[in-house]
């Protein structure tokens, strides 16, 4: 059955002595304004660029090293891992509603559900 995915999010992780001033930073290198999670504290948002790509920002633990990742939504996460792995991805770890998984060269990034509704019926490429 066909399902569909795009890179969605450009994800700044950034641990809590360097997140204000990076958030700062790219708001101000962007012209975007940060729109804070109302669920949560942790989570931030510059909005939306070129192609409905979005910019987010996440607060993580004491120690972490500073880093972005990126995001591919998708309609059917199974799947998306399915193909992405027939691809060369290694899956790391089952999050509970998305994966976290590793690209070829060693990069991290997550396979997360629909998370920018419009945006991506607008841009989601269709696979067989």
């Amino acid at each position: 059955m066909p399902h569909r995915s795009r890179l969605a999010v450009l994800m700044l992780d950034l641990p809590p002595e360097v997140h204000g001033a990076g958030q700062a930073f790219w708001a101000a290198a962007t012209g975007h304004r940060v729109a804070p999670d109302r669920m949560d504290d942790n989570w931030s948002s510059l909005g939306s660029f070129a192609g409905g790509f979005h910019l987010e920002v996440q607060r993580t633990g004491h120690g972490t090293p500073p880093r972005w990742h990126v995001d591919v939504e998708t309609d059917d996460v199974d799947a998306e891992v399915a193909r992405l792995v027939e691809l060369g991805a290694t899956p790391l770890q089952d999050m509970g509603g998305f994966w976290q998984m590793r690209d070829p060269a060693g990069l991290v990034f997550d396979v997360v559900g629909v998370q920018t509704g419009e945006d991506f019926d607008r841009h989601a490429t269709t696979w067989p």
